[in-house]
């Protein structure tokens, strides 16, 4: 039923239809959808879209009413796990019947089939600016793993970089954009402050077409072209920072950091110089681009953004096993490029936690896998298994030495046990005999050096706790737990492949996660979907039901029966109006 009370307009999927209002479709194409992604999402995951957490973004009383919720929130899904443009998605929405099933639009009318690409956009903005993506996708991921009963315990971190829809600029066309866009909004908005401007900068800045000469300048002309840039950006900056109005313009604030991130100033004599910084004293969170200022810079990837993501294995190699299991995205946080990968494992942790869907083991590489994001995961009782970062400084290393549980050395590789073994706070010290020390054939290798009485090994808990974790990195059971995180390479490619998460159409940090996340749940709805149709099996080539058809005829009989005894129901109600009861024979 269809409630427009208060103009929101939301239909109630949980209620069961007395009639099937699919029946006009042939049995081998309603087969087909029932066991693929539109069947799936329609009977498991359509109800749960959090639609309440939109509603107070629209009047309940002003205005037209809204396009149905569940049709929108579920478009908005489907786009970005299909990657697709606005026109394309409304496209979908019109014509395509997977579409209309997985979100059980039944009518066929305008309102409830049709979307102009503006409502849809409008749409968009208000997840966006209400940071919904995140209530989307733990709603629906918790309603996957409890389907399909994917354990948790088991998983695996990665990072992807992503690119926002920004064009790459050199650090002459950063100084010529921003003062481009100042000098346009401060027409725009303030028309006597831009009369103040010298006219020559104008000429020189505003046009569109001024750009592209920035762009073609010569190599052998680049530092001195900078060095003009800078100088009539320090300009603007002097000019109009006192200027009430002017000072308090985004773009403004902009052109500040631009001068204060990339050049050195000066005072001398009551007299500002101006000189460009070398290329390494810039940061790595600068602008890199006035139309998207959240995007950063990594040394290693380039402009851009990371993308965090953490998802469940399973650790059977029998392929109907995994095939019949879902590989779940339990954790996607959109991070600037510039930060390290190392403090993103333990919010990970945390996410997935809050989800109820917490792991127990979390494979990672060596970023992830420092001394103290061990330590602190341990104390959640969740165990990071990561190889140590960096090589060892000897090639007799502390791992080489045997050990007790609390740190203390037992031996040294040749079977030598010290003669003395102290701790002071976090700090340990083993003496070793100086006679058995100077004819060990491995003594230049070794970290034992010679002291006044004995040879000493000095060690910290910190660097004992890294060598017993390199000591474990050479067994098989390190290398057989640890071959499984090679798996979630072919997840961030398949992120990208099948979505197109790498290069996104939007700018800013709020959309790029916006899109980042909702993508992320197209693939955990995507993989929901193939084990989907493994458990209920694919149609035969003569359109009967293939394997599994078991399962898909007893959830067909449970509707049959839901609706049956709806009828009943009915016809008990209506039997005061005839003044009779009401007979209807039992199957």
């Amino acid at each position: 039923m269809l409630s427009r009370k208060n103009m929101i307009r939301i239909k109630d999927h949980k209620q069961r239809e007395l009639f099937d209002p699919w029946d006009f479709l042939s049995p081998k194409r309603r087969l087909l959808l029932d066991q693929s992604w539109p069947g799936m999402f329609k009977e498991h995951l359509l109800p749960e879209l959090p639609v309440g957490s939109l509603m107070p973004c629209f009047s309940d009383g002003f205005g037209r009413p809204t396009k149905e919720l569940y049709s929108v929130l579920g478009v908005l899904v489907f786009q970005q796990t299909f990657d697709l443009t606005d026109e394309e998605a409304c496209d979908q929405l019109s014509y395509n019947i997977q579409w209309h099933y997985a979100l059980n639009i039944t009518e066929e009318s305008d309102s409830a089939k049709y979307m102009c690409p503006k409502t849809l956009w409008n749409m968009r903005s208000k997840l966006i600016d209400n940071e919904l993506e995140s209530l989307l996708f733990e709603s629906i991921t918790q309603k996957i793993a409890r389907i399909f009963t994917v354990d948790t315990d088991k998983q695996r971190i990665d990072s992807v970089h992503i690119k926002s829809n920004m064009r790459r600029l050199g650090r002459i066309n950063i100084f010529a954009s921003a003062i481009h866009k100042f000098i346009k909004n401060l027409k725009r908005h303030h028309p006597p402050l831009f009369e103040k401007i010298d006219p020559e900068l104008v000429e020189r800045y505003l046009p569109e077409k001024s750009l592209q000469c920035f762009s073609m300048v010569k190599p052998s002309d680049a530092h001195k072209t900078l060095g003009k840039v800078s100088r009539d950006l320090f300009e603007l900056v002097k000019q109009f920072e006192k200027q009430p109005g002017a000072n308090e313009m985004h773009s403004f604030k902009q052109l500040s950091r631009v001068l204060y991130e990339q050049c050195n100033l000066e005072v001398t004599d009551d007299q500002t110089t101006v000189s460009i910084k070398p290329p390494k004293e810039i940061p790595s969170d600068s602008l890199q681009n006035p139309s998207d200022p959240d995007a950063t810079y990594s040394g290693h990837k380039g402009q851009g953004y990371s993308v965090q993501i953490m998802e469940t294995y399973t650790t059977s190699d029998d392929p109907e096993v995994r095939e019949q299991s879902v590989n779940l995205i339990t954790h996607v946080e959109v991070t600037p490029s510039h930060k390290s990968d190392a403090g993103a494992l333990l919010p990970a942790i945390a996410s997935a936690r809050e989800k109820g869907l917490g792991p127990k083991d979390v494979l990672a590489d060596s970023l992830y896998g420092s001394d103290e994001n061990c330590q602190e995961a341990q104390s959640q009782d969740v165990e990071v298994v990561a190889p140590v970062m960096g090589a060892a400084k000897y090639a007799v290393s502390l791992a080489d030495f045997a050990a007790s549980d609390n740190g203390d050395v037992l031996a040294c590789p040749q079977g030598h046990a010290p003669e003395m073994v102290k701790k002071k706070k976090t700090r340990y010290t083993a003496a070793f005999a100086s006679a058995q020390c100077e004819q060990c054939p491995r003594k230049t290798d070794c970290p034992v050096k010679k002291g006044k009485k004995h040879y000493y090994l000095r060690y910290t808990e910190k660097e004992s706790r890294i060598a017993r974790k390199r000591g474990y990195e050479r067994t098989s059971e390190f290398k057989d737990r640890y071959r499984w995180r090679a798996g979630v390479e072919a997840t961030m490619s398949e992120y990208d492949r099948r979505t197109g998460v790498k290069r996104l159409r939007v700018r800013g940090l709020k959309a790029v996660r916006f899109c980042a996340t909702l993508k992320a749940l197209g693939i955990n709805l995507l993989r929901a979907a193939a084990v989907w149709m493994a458990l209920n099996g694919a149609p035969d080539a003569d359109g009967t039901a293939g394997k599994g058809s078991n399962h898909a005829f007893l959830i067909v009989k449970e509707h049959f029966f839901e609706t049956w005894r709806s009828l009943k129901a009915w016809m008990k109600r209506m039997t005061p109006c005839y003044g009779h009861k009401l007979k209807i024979n039992n199957f």
